[in-house]
């Protein structure tokens, strides 16, 4: 596979997230997609690991803005990141995950992209319903579990399941494997930081 260059560096970005998001919820979530795109990554696309991650790291870059507008969300990210020297790569990467929402978005077509649209939506799910258990860690979270949440509307209720479901298509997976396979993302990088709750 060809090496994708971000144009700009892990910690640049990182600055260019704190400078738009105010909120710590949000920049965790950054931090959180950020990790699990590395661990896919390490699966399908080792040489472009760090790509990945700043791909997954600015994906919601103008949202905490501009969620008012969600139809031009990754539209008023991609001047952003253009201005901080982010190459088209990364900008088209991020866009697609925006494609069911604004059809005039590139849809996602490499892996790196499927895993990105089918994921983002999901660790959001699954950080909501960690929070509510007694250990408050991923460790312990399994796939029996996320089902129940995800059957339940009312629960994270922005969350949009059709967008998960449509994500396991695009990769060919069934809904219990996509699951599988995002806890175990999760849970690959939250020893470092026990759990997924938001800084106060």
């Amino acid at each position: 596979m060809a090496t994708l260059d971000a144009g700009i560096a892990r910690a640049a970005a990182f600055d260019l997230l704190k400078a738009h998001n105010q909120d710590a919820f949000h920049i965790e979530h950054g931090e959180t997609v950020e990790q699990t795109m590395r661990y896919f990554a390490r699966e399908f696309d080792a040489e472009n690991e760090g790509f990945w991650g700043i791909v997954g790291l600015l994906h919601d870059l103008d949202w905490e803005e501009h969620d008012d507008d969600p139809e031009n969300h990754t539209v008023y990210a991609a001047e952003l990141i253009a201005a901080a020297g982010g190459s088209p790569e990364l900008i088209r990467a991020i866009q697609t995950h925006n494609s069911d929402f604004n059809p005039s978005l590139p849809e996602p077509e490499l892996q790196m992209e499927k895993v990105l649209f089918a994921t983002e939506e999901l660790t959001g799910l699954i950080g909501a319903a960690v929070v509510m258990r007694p250990s408050k860690s991923v460790m312990d979270f399994n796939v029996k579990s996320l089902k129940k949440k995800f059957k339940d509307k009312r629960f994270a209720a922005g969350v949009n399941r059709d967008v998960i479901r449509r994500g396991a298509d695009m990769l060919g997976w069934e809904l219990d494997e996509l699951f599988e396979r995002t806890i175990a993302a999760m849970q690959s990088f939250a020893p470092d930081r026990d759990t997924f709750v938001a800084a106060e």
